[in-house]
């Protein structure tokens, strides 16, 4: 159990941490038209799933 407290679960975050910041940098690359947050068009289905689950 310590060798996993000492290195597994350190190397896990690390690399949890460097896919996070690879994903995050890569928008920089990425065309203006793609960076883009993706648009909400049928905003009645949303509300309709949301109370849905208040029910």
């Amino acid at each position: 159990m310590a060798f996993f407290r000492q290195y597994v679960a350190p190397m896990l975050i690390v690399l949890m941490f460097l896919v996070a910041l690879v994903a995050v940098t890569a928008r920089a690359f990425i065309p203006s038209d793609l960076a883009a947050p993706a648009p909400i068009d049928d905003i009645s289905y949303l509300l309709s799933t949301v109370s849905f689950l208040h029910l």
